[in-house]
């Protein structure tokens, strides 16, 4: 009787123990431009500060904690992590700012990752190196790279110089490490992550999934995450990071 009841709570143990390995997730958001849509460009880049407001209120009252790269260590420490991506450094990402700002509590601290373009840094519609700078020291918003020209790196010929560069601009501009590269238009490949993880931590991805680890080589240089768009309501969106 003893040895039939050790054996089932091995069994309850470890089963349960692997799948909470299994149902790990962590899902990884991108958005670009935080703005009413003007016409100008693609529609579904746009996400207007309304529903972004709504996503980030659903996302802390349902108990979401909003993690930057930094704190990559604390997914299997916090409820329910979740991080917030922004690609290409648009100065409507200010909005996104003040959401933060207007959300901030005492319990809620919401982050996000913005990934500019150095070269692109101070354009009439990109963030300037002062709100580059604000920014960071706010607390609220990690910097980091998305190259010097926003290149397909995978067909360009000067890889190391787009890495390298981008992230000594961006650190010397915030004076904050730069970890995080997120490749133009999600593409990669072997030779691209070679160069990624001399400069890198982390390379992301635009694999449509919810990452969870799996321990697969270059997992980290290969992180996916999920477009959030002008049409996406807010249903699909809990779908979403389910």
């Amino acid at each position: 009787m003893k040895k039939l009841l050790f054996l089932f709570l091995c069994f309850y143990v470890f089963g349960h123990e692997e799948t909470a390995c299994a149902e790990k997730k962590v899902p990884i958001l991108v958005y670009h431009s935080i703005a009413e849509y003007n016409g100008h460009g693609s529609k579904e880049l746009y996400v207007t500060p309304g529903n972004f407001e709504e996503q980030m209120v659903f996302l802390r009252d349902h108990g979401y904690t909003l993690l930057t790269f930094e704190r990559w260590q604390d997914i299997d420490h916090v409820p329910k992590p979740i991080f917030i991506t922004f690609d290409d450094g648009y100065k409507n990402i200010l909005n996104a700012y003040a959401i933060f700002q207007k959300l901030r509590t005492q319990h809620f601290k919401p982050m996000g990752t913005i990934f500019v373009i150095s070269d692109f840094i101070g354009r009439s519609n990109r963030l300037s190196n002062s709100d580059l700078k604000m920014m960071a020291n706010s607390g609220l918003f990690s910097i980091q790279s998305h190259t010097v020209t926003h290149p397909d790196l995978t067909k360009a010929e000067n890889v190391g110089y787009e890495l390298k560069n981008s992230k000594e601009q961006v650190q010397k501009i915030t004076g904050k490490p730069v970890i995080v590269l997120s490749y133009p238009y999600g593409n990669t490949n072997d030779k691209v992550i070679s160069e990624a993880k001399k400069y890198y931590r982390f390379a992301l991805t635009t694999t449509p999934e919810v990452f969870s680890p799996s321990g697969v080589k270059n997992e980290l240089y290969l992180l996916p995450r999920i477009y959030v768009k002008y049409s996406t309501t807010l249903d699909e969106l809990i779908n979403l990071v389910k």
